[in-house]
């Protein structure tokens, strides 16, 4: 690396190269041009993020001032005009709940997945594979959601049942009369649904990992998982973390297929914190009730939720930067 850096940009406090201005900056017409682009499409990224959350706030605002239930520990959702009550305790609850239930199933699947594409698969049949696996993220979303609910759920009741049969006594596992359209069902779509986007990004990591680690660990007598362990594993732990978390993303904001999945349960039901109950995200709870956008209130209290879904994705995506940076400044 250090002698492709010297050719590349000279020696380190030397004389620059001839036909260059300097060992860094811009030094064309091109350079300018490009180094432009770059920063207007940075700005615009950032311009668009901000302009998305004044939206959200300016038209969230009015409905929140006026809600007469609390907005973050409430399950109520009565939108009478002159008289709202919304809460958005139930949908914090089935969003975390199914999207956690998820990423616990995609990512160690996925992992293995790349650990196996890319140190077990002969070369000539990798790709093949890994473009097979890509292929998932082209099914849209619909399809998950109708395979999900009318071939998946009825083959998961047996298994379902068993589980709440030996681990019933755990609330989170308990009986909540619900069959076929539960938490369970759709985090299990879920989970395939972001299992191309964390393979894929995993996959191009590890195959990133100098082959001198790893020859040199067979070479002292280290097993293959001994090598993956010791080599491999801490060299792409920040590449995983970053997918996983693109994946977490793609989960918390699925609409249609868990629309079509998840059971909506009856105003005013109790709340059951069951993987085997039904209930609404936030993404869900917008879409089964557009219809309702008829007015500002209404509208605004609907937003006041995809507020909360655009910061509970932005703190994740934040945390996933703070925990990558902190990985590339050991």
């Amino acid at each position: 690396m250090a002698d492709f850096a010297t050719k590349a940009f000279g020696p380190a406090g030397g004389p620059a190269p001839a036909g260059t201005r300097g060992a860094v900056g811009v030094t064309s017409t091109g350079d300018r041009l490009f180094a432009g682009a770059a920063k207007g499409s940075g700005i615009l990224v950032i311009a668009l993020v901000a302009a998305v959350a004044a939206f959200l706030i300016k038209t969230a605002a009015p409905s929140l001032i006026h809600d007469h239930s609390s907005f973050l520990y409430s399950r109520d959702w009565d939108l009478t005009i002159g008289d709202l009550h919304f809460g958005i305790a139930g949908m914090i609850w089935t969003t975390v709940l199914v999207s956690t239930f998820a990423m616990a199933l995609a990512v160690p699947v996925a992992v293995g997945i790349a650990l196996f594409l890319t140190f077990w698969v002969p070369r000539r049949f990798a790709s093949p594979l890994a473009a097979m696996i890509d292929l998932l993220a082209a099914v849209p979303s619909v399809v998950y959601g109708i395979w999900g609910i009318y071939i998946l759920a009825p083959k998961l009741n047996g298994f379902s049942a068993d589980i709440q049969k030996w681990f019933g006594w755990f609330p989170l596992f308990g009986a909540a009369g619900v069959s076929r359209g539960t938490v369970f069902v759709a985090g299990v779509v879920l989970a395939i649904m972001i299992l191309p986007i964390i393979t894929a990004i995993s996959r191009e990591v590890f195959a990133q990992v100098p082959k001198t680690q790893v020859e040199a660990a067979l070479g002292l007598g280290a097993t293959r998982w001994e090598m993956i362990r010791l080599a491999v594993l801490p060299f792409g732990r920040s590449g995983v973390v970053s997918g996983a978390m693109l994946g977490l993303g793609r989960a918390l904001g699925e609409t249609i297929a868990i629309t079509l999945i998840l059971s909506t349960p009856p105003v005013g039901s109790a709340f059951h914190p069951s993987l085997f109950a039904g209930g609404e995200t936030f993404a869900s709870k917008i879409a089964n009730n557009a219809q309702e956008f008829d007015s500002p209130a209404k509208t605004g209290a609907f937003i006041a939720a995809g507020l909360i879904l655009f910061m509970l994705t932005f703190i994740v995506n934040a945390a996933a930067r703070a925990v990558v940076n902190r990985k590339t400044v050991k």
